[in-house]
């Protein structure tokens, strides 16, 4: 169990501190609003009403002693910024900040903070995925150039093995799993054949699953 800190309690911040604690973390949960905190006291471990700008606040909290510390405050960039120098100051090893725009995420990386996170446009990006590409289903970009898709399988595959379609040679990405209804199949092997409605979970380079996603 890791204990997380999550600062500001906006829409996204309020959804993290909750899937953070559904999944049976410590959460401390931080705002300045009081009843942002006390929508939240129920479900994290801890909800405080507190200003998180103030250094001398955050080390009565302790936060120093937590794993991984999340800096969702809203449109107020100075206190996000002051917010995230201060908890790398304190010595919380991971630090992941939410920016609203390139320069806020710029200056947020140039304080110390190890992860910057951009919600809003990030949540654009993957609505016109989903507009644009019918058989899209989702998709985790994990680097700047690789990514994770689910695909429905298209007609043209259908009835065939992955080694006779040959993903890598073809495509150069790689299947993870087949999901067919309720059932995974994680690491499918050559001679699984790919059925209609079939769902495929790939991994490659983005370049090369938007030619797969073409076809």
């Amino acid at each position: 169990m890791k204990q997380f800190v999550v600062i500001g309690l906006g829409r996204f911040g309020s959804s993290v501190a909750r899937a953070l604690a559904e999944k049976g973390n410590e959460v401390l949960a931080i705002d300045k609003c009081e009843d942002c905190v006390e929508n939240i006291t129920d479900v994290v471990t801890h909800a405080v009403e507190a200003d998180a700008t103030s250094k001398d606040i955050l080390e009565s909290l302790g936060v120093g002693n937590f794993d991984v510390a999340v800096v969702s405050i809203g449109d107020d960039m100075h206190s996000s910024i002051l917010t995230t120098l201060l908890l790398k100051e304190l010595g919380v090893p991971k630090v992941v900040s939410k920016a609203v725009s390139e320069v806020h995420g710029k200056i947020l990386s140039k304080v110390g903070a190890d992860q910057v996170v951009f919600p809003e446009r990030d949540m654009g990006e993957r609505i016109a995925r989903h507009l644009i590409t019918t058989n899209l289903l989702d998709y985790i970009e994990f680097t700047d150039e690789h990514s994770i898709i689910e695909l429905l399988a298209p007609s043209t595959m259908t009835g065939r093995t992955l080694k006779d379609i040959d993903f890598r040679s073809k495509f150069n990405v790689s299947v993870m799993a087949i999901k067919r209804g309720e059932k995974i199949n994680l690491a499918p092997g050559g001679n699984d054949k790919i059925l209609e409605g079939d769902i495929l979970v790939v991994v490659g380079e983005n370049k090369h699953l938007e030619a797969l996603k073409e076809e």
